[in-house]
């Protein structure tokens, strides 16, 4: 049997199937479509899953409203499987004080992925309301689930993590994409692209010409690596004068971070890595004009203890600054008793002064606080760093100007998942930092995800990226994405690199999500129009 039998026995098998039957299929079409994420990449999977995606709606047509439950049902498992395997790391966090939170750990690895998914079963139950028969699904199915994925990004505070998009990221090449489209345009093109084999199994009542779509889609690929290609070459990386760089990656383990006992074994790792010697001539603080430390870096508040304050003078030489996370305490009146802070980003100068602050916006559910935290606390629930009643929201984000420096845009942890996020008051940054704790996840996928995600807005912006994690990943990318330097997963030391140079805005900083509404309205449009003429 040729290869053109094989998928026409298999999406025929897939479409006919039914109950357990096709739930198995479903599950394990959206785990499979997990390995085409950090650190695995191997998006060529999708070629098999989305197709099975395509008979699996196909076949919900024999249901009841027109297949739409069915085809919702199948979305759910195919979701499931997908963010089981994705998101599993997430169960760290509940183990890091497993006496308090370990038996919440199967609700966060079953529950959170049983939430996500009901996106998912909303992207095919909209499919399934506009089917058609021909290879227009393939757009039909591309329009529901990018629409999906984007109010996963954005209904509850959003949670757009591995969205499928990100299939799209690796080779370099291919990302460079994001520069025009962003993540949901190229959710978009993933789903479009890698659905297309489907459409083999067409007979002639539907397709003429069933080849068409795959073959659309390779070319597509192709001209998406091209201009990746091109854009690379035209943007060699080059650096900013007279600025150095030194991240230093602790790798300290999560409960010491949040024990004020030791205070000070933390406060002297910190000093003691930064002013390592790279080399046998090595100046103080590898001669670094801005020093990085990672997010919430003290199990205390920073700007409170004078002793600490000291140190940091004493250890930056004359023209270097630190940007370091560290909670931030609320102005409060003398003798009030602090019960909640902000999660911050403290720029501080050589004599110990503190230049500027940022607090962070975008706060992460369960972790810095609660849905409904009064009436959750009242029930006995407390988010997973024991901050009562939640940290505090910032208000703004803003670009940070810094001395002998072009101006930086802070993102603290996950901010950086979210695209379109860079926007701020005081106008274009020249770089992005982000501050992260990813020591709650251990060795495991969630880093490498997360450093994906971050390295996409680097690429969206035009702007270079530079990440100080506590347990890694800690990199330096320059505007178009390439790591120009790494500190890998669970490894202690510092990263010294010079500062990338950004580059223009890219159409996607000018224009943001605009282009991709316009690709899958017009995409829309298309398949309603052939639904109709059938």
């Amino acid at each position: 049997m040729n290869i053109a039998g094989s998928i026409r026995t298999t999406g025929l098998a897939v479409t006919l199937s039914w109950g357990w039957k096709r739930a198995v299929i479903a599950l394990l079409a959206g785990a499979a479509s997990s390995l085409a994420m950090e650190p695995f990449n191997a998006w060529p999977v999708l070629f098999v899953t989305f197709p099975i995606a395509i008979w699996l709606i196909d076949g919900a047509g024999a249901g009841r409203l027109g297949g739409v439950p069915a085809a919702a049902l199948a979305g759910w498992l195919f979701g499931f499987g997908y963010f089981v395997p994705g998101l599993y790391w997430i169960g760290n966090a509940f183990l890091v004080d497993a006496q308090t939170f370990a038996w919440l750990m199967p609700f966060a690895v079953i529950g959170l992925p049983a939430y996500l998914a009901l996106f998912t079963a909303l992207g095919f139950a909209l499919a399934r309301l506009i089917w058609t028969r021909d290879a227009s699904r393939i757009l039909a199915l591309a329009v529901a689930l990018t629409v999906g994925e984007w109010l996963r990004g954005h209904v509850l505070t959003g949670f757009p993590w591995n969205a499928f998009g990100y299939a799209l990221t690796e080779p370099l090449p291919l990302a460079q994409t994001a520069s025009l489209i962003g993540l949901w345009g190229l959710t978009f093109l993933s789903v479009a692209i890698f659905a297309s084999p489907a459409v083999l199994i067409d007979g002639r009542d539907r397709s003429q010409r069933p080849w068409i779509a795959p073959v659309t889609a390779v070319i597509l690929l192709l001209a998406m690596a091209v201009y990746g290609a091109v854009r690379l070459s035209r943007h060699p990386t080059e650096f900013v004068d007279n600025v150095k760089l030194r991240i230093m990656q602790p790798n300290l383990t999560q409960d010491a971070r949040f024990n004020y006992s030791a205070k000070a074994a933390v406060m002297q790792k910190y000093l003691t890595l930064s002013d390592r010697a790279t080399g046998p001539h090595s100046a103080r603080v590898g001669g670094a004009t801005i020093l990085i430390w990672p997010e919430s870096a003290f199990p205390f508040f920073l700007a409170r203890e004078a002793d600490a304050m000291a140190q940091i003078a004493d250890l930056l030489p004359k023209g270097t600054i630190l940007i370091t996370g560290s909670v931030r305490a609320p102005d409060l009146p003398p003798g009030v008793r602090i019960t909640r802070a902000y999660n911050s980003i403290y720029v501080i100068g050589d004599d110990g002064t503190i230049l500027s602050t940022y607090d962070k916006l975008h706060l992460v559910p369960f972790g810095e606080f609660l849905p409904f935290q009064g009436l959750m606390e009242k029930l006995g629930f407390v988010q997973l760093t024991k901050v009562r009643g939640g940290f505090i929201p910032g208000t703004i984000r803003r670009t940070i100007e810094l001395p002998n420096a072009p101006s930086v845009l802070p993102l603290i942890c996950y901010e950086a998942i979210f695209p379109g996020a860079i926007e701020s008051r005081g106008g274009r940054p020249g770089w992005i930092v982000n501050l992260t704790n990813d020591g709650w996840f251990g060795i495991s996928t969630g880093p490498h995800q997360h450093l994906q995600q971050a390295r996409m807005r680097a690429i969206e912006e035009g702007l270079p990226l530079v990440r100080a994690a506590n347990t890694g990943i800690s990199v330096v990318t320059d505007p178009v994405g390439r790591i120009v330097a790494r500190l890998d997963l669970g490894v202690e030391g510092v990263l010294d690199s010079r500062l990338p140079v950004a580059i223009p805005p890219t159409p996607y900083a000018r224009a943001g999500d605009v282009p991709a509404a316009i690709m899958v309205t017009i995409a829309l449009v298309l398949v309603i129009r052939r639904r109709r003429e059938h």
